[in-house]
């Protein structure tokens, strides 16, 4: 893929354009016509651009007016021709949708003519639509439902006639065999069964001797063998001979069917071209009006407006966007906080431009109008590429580059966080030179910053605007409103107090941002002792454990909570969600009790849940301990209630 292709998809990514196109493709009817749309490209002159959005525009107001264009047989019509030109023949439900495809050329045609004041563009297309009406009437006079007709030819209809003479009279034959007692209890159904095209008694394998005939075959388990009488094999054959006649002769009328249309596909091929266009100009116009989009205008010098545009991917939650650029300045910056809605500014700005010069219109207050840009490049978003090392910084300076080379008159270039990833001195000094050098060479240039240097130049240009998202400081939340002529502050210390950064941080950040020096000092932190108890038994160390200690089971690493000591080598330890007894000196102490809970902290709680589970789990699989403890509970609150007696 070239360099500027690759440019040209990232562009309709990072704009959301390519789903647009995604949509749009959707409703376009015709293989043909979708790979078309798909390759098109926005225009890039003023003739082409206004052409199409006068194309939508009549689009929308056919279907405003509640008619549709009748679009017939175009789902697999380029199919359908590829298999005309390597010479194979239609298939009678082929030709039946082919002859649709012919039709709704006078049928289309007719609609148009009818609204040509409504629609004197798209009038004038379909003005050019052939007439087909002979190859239509001859494919509806031979063709019935998805088969010939008897009436397609008079050898068609004689050789049917016989056929069904010869079915008839092998079906009477064979019934005879059937009502017949002697030979009815040697069949395994009453039924006359058609075998390799003949047809057949279905008979008892252990009976078939007492048939004669010719066995044509068998069943897959064996049990039935299907045998042709002898009485009807003469008439088997000239069936099988009438019906390689039929085959002739429907090859022959299809063939002439075909050979029809194979003559005229060169002017067939023009109207496709017709419908085609059709088909995407109204795929354009539905979708124009499925977002509520409104008419607009484009012009050839350098003006854009936006007039309460609204984002068309983000629905009901888009804010409308008012913005104006190029006939009062030729720069604007935009400054305001994190997630305020800078970049999506940016991004709808593209969306905008790239959907008029295509043809579809977006949703605004009717006064929107939008240059005719030869390129629109975008600097969007984090750069990184861990494929190549690249930082941030370095694949933006690297987009940054790219961008400067090809950037001109009639150029749009959208920049986010321009500068950023590096020392913000430097940052904004590279930023500034590259508005500048985009400015010098006849861009519009529209750029996102958070830095101070940055909207200083843009205020002290005289060909620059600056523009501020709007930030709500009581709710501390954005407006995702774009201001004109304002200059906003990033609001970090009010978005950071949103988070829940302390107040004795901000206090701290905002001395320092007010001149302060930060504290250098070194701190002494002082480590703690390790609590556990230490006792001498015989001449080794054993460590006293506690409940609630956190251990360690040095023979898996696994790490659990101590419980109890159980004897003098063995201890029970609740350890990967259950009770283990594990022995002593394969314990390790990772932390005492002391140093994980509260002082007042009841440790048993850590356990008795464990112990319910494990006691009711018991019960459960008949465990006799279990369930002696049972009785004994059941005794001991006997005896109580006894003894208030």
């Amino acid at each position: 893929m070239k360099t500027n292709q690759i440019e040209q998809v990232k562009l309709y990514q990072e704009s959301g354009f390519a789903e647009i196109l995604e949509e749009v493709k959707q409703l376009i009817i015709s293989d043909f016509a979708r790979e078309a749309f798909m390759e098109r490209r926005p225009a890039t002159d003023l003739a082409t651009a206004e052409k199409r959005l006068t194309e939508t525009a009549e689009a929308m107001n056919l279907l405003g007016s509640g008619q549709h264009v009748p679009f017939m047989g175009m789902a697999n019509i380029r199919r359908l021709t590829e298999k005309i030109n390597r010479g194979l023949l239609l298939e009678p439900e082929e030709l039946t949708e082919y002859g649709d495809f012919l039709r709704s050329f006078r049928l289309i045609g007719k609609l148009f003519e009818k609204n040509q004041y409504q629609t004197p563009v798209l009038y004038r297309y379909t003005r050019g639509l052939g007439d087909f009406h002979e190859i239509t009437a001859e494919i509806e006079a031979c063709i019935n439902g998805h088969r010939l007709s008897d009436d397609s030819s008079r050898e068609l209809r004689k050789i049917r006639g016989r056929i069904r003479t010869l079915e008839q009279d092998l079906q009477q034959s064979l019934d005879k065999f059937i009502k017949n007692p002697s030979v009815a209890k040697y069949l395994q159904d009453r039924l006359v069964i058609v075998k390799e095209e003949r047809y057949t008694l279905p008979v008892k394998t252990e009976f078939q001797s007492r048939i004669k005939g010719n066995l044509i075959d068998r069943s897959s388990k064996g049990t039935t063998v299907f045998i042709e009488p002898l009485g009807v094999a003469k008439l088997n054959d000239r069936l099988i001979m009438a019906k390689a006649e039929e085959t002739a002769e429907v090859y022959q009328i299809l063939a002439g069917l075909t050979g029809m249309i194979a003559e005229k596909l060169e002017e067939i091929g023009y109207s496709r071209e017709i419908l085609g266009e059709l088909d995407i100009i109204f795929a354009r116009g539905k979708y124009s009006r499925r977002i509520n989009g409104q008419p607009l205008t484009v012009n050839d010098q350098e003006n854009l407006i936006f007039d309460g545009i609204t984002h068309p991917l983000l629905g009901s939650a888009a804010v409308p966007l008012n913005l104006s650029l190029g006939s009062s300045a030729r720069g604007l910056v935009i400054t305001g906080p994190n997630a305020g809605g800078k970049t999506v500014v940016l991004k709808t700005v593209a969306l905008v431009c790239l959907m008029a010069t295509s043809g579809l219109f977006p949703h605004h207050q009717g006064q929107t109008t939008v240059p005719v840009f030869k390129n629109i490049e975008i600097d969007i978003g984090d750069q990184q590429n861990l494929s190549n090392a690249l930082s941030t910084f370095s694949g933006h300076m690297e987009n940054l580059s790219r961008i400067l080379q090809v950037s001109q008159r009639n150029s749009l270039v959208l920049v986010d966080e321009i500068g950023s990833g590096t020392e913000p001195k430097e940052g904004a000094a590279l930023g500034i030179a590259v508005m500048e050098a985009l400015y010098q060479q006849g861009a519009l240039v529209i750029a996102t910053t958070h830095y101070g240097e940055i909207k200083d130049y843009a205020l002290a240009h005289e060909d620059f605007k600056t523009a501020a998202m709007a930030f709500d400081s009581e709710t501390l939340t954005p407006k995702y409103q774009l201001l004109m002529d304002q200059v906003g502050a990033s609001n970090a210390f009010w978005i950071a107090e949103e988070k829940g950064l302390s107040n004795t941080v901000l206090q701290q950040a905002m001395a320092y941002l007010q001149g302060q020096p930060p504290e250098h000092k070194a701190k002494e932190f002082k480590r703690k002792s390790n609590t556990a108890k230490l006792s001498q038994n015989s001449s080794d160390t054993m460590v006293t454990y506690g409940m609630g200690d956190r251990v360690r089971y040095t023979e898996t690493g696994a790490v659990g909570l101590f419980y109890q000591k159980i004897s003098d080598s063995d201890a029970e330890v609740f350890l990967n969600d259950e009770m283990q007894q594990l022995p002593l000196r394969r314990l390790r102490l990772e932390m005492a009790a002391s140093q994980l809970y509260p002082q007042d902290y009841d440790l048993s709680t850590l356990f008795t849940d464990f112990h319910e589970r494990k006691f009711q789990r018991d019960i459960q699989r008949g465990s006799k301990k279990a369930q002696k403890l049972l009785r004994k509970q059941a005794q001991a609150r006997r005896q109580k209630a006894d003894n208030k007696d």
